[in-house]
């Protein structure tokens, strides 16, 4: 039978969620190389190679995708042991404050806080919505226990972080636009178009701006405003177009169409991130672990992939602001 050890698992998280030994080195604190001996040693007992070693990234073997699935189940499982452990020496109790930013992707905020809330109603919650760079201020001042948002690559290695869902850009023009039929177009062919967005400093603002220099140009963002929502609204009574995550187009909404990008811009994942310096208290520590094991039980997948884009018309009624 193989010995594999915690750490192996946790290293092993840790590389595939920054996409190099690097990176992933440096959130871990631990030497690049004793990183690497790690996962060679964990491939050494499991007798299959988990990663394809690049001279910069590092991708999943097919053997290495079904591994991380177990694995992350596995340190969710242990997460929540830890909460089990608690609530049987006392009933959590306190205060927590979440950061919470305008977009959220496929994370359903006010069920999973009706859901912790019945099962922790001692424990009261402050939401805190903002945008990343102001969020991640508050980790370091205290001022935040735990935040939900996009975990982005150059995330410094002071936070720790936990992807719970992932999402895919998406395009979204007016209704009757001449695009319509058009499942699938590239930035570039909306070059002329004046775009609406979220204002300067927030991660979709960068998203578009990157997305669109790769198509040769800089985008008119003639409309800002502070939410998807809000996004939507205005691109749906004609004011321009968008890019957007999927999942505010697939919630309720003005009419709109959506089409995949060809390149599809990346997106960082979802998730909760905490810093590694402050101790999480008893009620942020449960809060962190509920949020964590009900998404897990929202999704069939540990990370789904992206669904593919498609024609989005659907009924008026306002979504939820993130």
């Amino acid at each position: 039978m193989a010995q594999v050890e915690l750490r192996q698992l946790v290293y092993f998280d840790a590389v595939v969620r920054h996409g190099s030994f690097t990176r992933a080195s440096g959130q871990l604190l631990v030497a690049q190389s004793a990183l690497s001996a790690q996962i060679g040693r964990l491939e050494k007992e499991l007798g299959v190679t988990l990663l394809i070693r690049g001279t910069r990234n590092v991708a999943l073997t097919q053997a290495g995708q079904l591994f991380l699935d177990r694995t992350r189940r596995v340190l969710a499982e242990l997460d929540a042991a830890r909460t089990d452990l608690l609530d049987l020496t006392s009933a959590v109790s306190g205060h927590v404050t979440i950061g919470v930013t305008h977009v959220l992707g496929p994370i359903d905020l006010p069920t999973t806080l009706s859901r912790f809330h019945t099962e922790h109603p001692n424990v009261a919650i402050t939401l805190r919505t903002g945008l990343i760079a102001d969020l991640l201020g508050g980790l370091d001042s205290g001022e935040v226990d735990i935040l939900l948002g996009p975990i982005h690559d150059d995330l410094p290695s002071r936070y720790s972080a936990q992807p719970m869902f992932l999402e895919q850009v998406v395009l979204v023009t007016p209704p009757g636009h001449r695009l319509r039929n058009q499942p699938e177009v590239t930035i570039a062919e909306v070059r002329d178009e004046p775009f609406v967005c979220l204002r300067p400093g927030s991660g979709l603002r960068a998203i578009l701006t990157a997305a669109a220099a790769a198509g040769g140009f800089g985008p008119r963002v003639q409309f800002e405003t502070d939410s998807p929502s809000g996004i939507r609204d205005l691109v749906s009574a004609g004011l321009g177009v968008a890019v957007l995550p999927r999942s505010a187009v697939d919630a309720l909404g003005p009419p709109v169409h959506s089409h995949q990008l060809r390149p599809s811009p990346p997106h960082p994942p979802f998730g909760l991130i905490h810093h590694r310096d402050h101790r999480l208290t008893p009620a942020a520590h449960t809060c962190r672990v509920s949020f964590l094991r009900l998404a897990a039980v929202n999704r069939s997948d540990p990370l789904p992939a992206p669904r593919p884009a498609r024609r989005t018309m659907t009924p008026t009624a306002a979504p939820k602001d993130h």
